[in-house]
């Protein structure tokens, strides 16, 4: 049986709460927009060979993802949790929509069938902030440095962007273990 748990994990964890316009943020990150624009090319070739439409240039800010990962903790609690990941992942990269504007937060709660109202208040609140810095460091502490990161069965790790038969191994790796205990 697999269970996938999302965790936070801050990229930029001294983003103010309000995000930044993205043309600050790419000169900040990568300095400057040339280079920006090489990685994020590279990266939605790779993306549309699977399939995945990353369309950069409509992200117009960055934002802080802190309210973004305390959705996910608060939608799963009603099953909901890797639905706003995928509404998350598409609204952010595929369709440049701000996730961190608590706004865009309860439309995309009630596109997974939530509650907006009941989204946007739990948002309003400062439940779980703590939480999600509390994980974020947790990941930094194991070693953690980038996404995805892939934790099987709490033992074996690997991270970034792996070929199916990399993650496949792992799991095999952690299933004759699994076995033999």
């Amino acid at each position: 049986m697999v269970d996938i748990a999302w965790r936070p994990f801050l990229l930029n964890p001294d983003m103010p709460r309000s995000g930044m316009p993205r043309a600050d943020y790419v000169v900040r990150k990568f300095g400057g927009e040339e280079r920006a624009r090489r990685l994020y090319s590279s990266i939605a070739d790779i993306g549309r060979v699977e399939g995945v439409m990353f369309r950069f240039e409509r992200i117009r800010r960055t934002p802080s993802s802190v309210d973004a990962h305390r959705l996910v903790r608060w939608a799963a609690r009603f099953g909901r949790g890797a639905d706003i990941v995928e509404a998350l992942f598409a609204a952010h990269f595929a369709d440049g929509r701000d996730i961190g504007d608590p706004a865009v937060l309860a439309a995309i709660a009630a596109s997974c069938g939530l509650r907006p109202a009941a989204a946007r208040a739990y948002l309003d609140s400062d439940a779980e902030t703590d939480t999600v810095h509390a994980d974020n460091l947790r990941a930094h502490r194991l070693g953690i440095n980038g996404v995805p990161c892939f934790v099987v069965a709490g033992s074996h790790a690997i991270a970034g962007a792996q070929e199916p038969e990399v993650i496949e191994r792992l799991l095999d790796v952690a299933a004759v273990e699994a076995i033999a205990q």
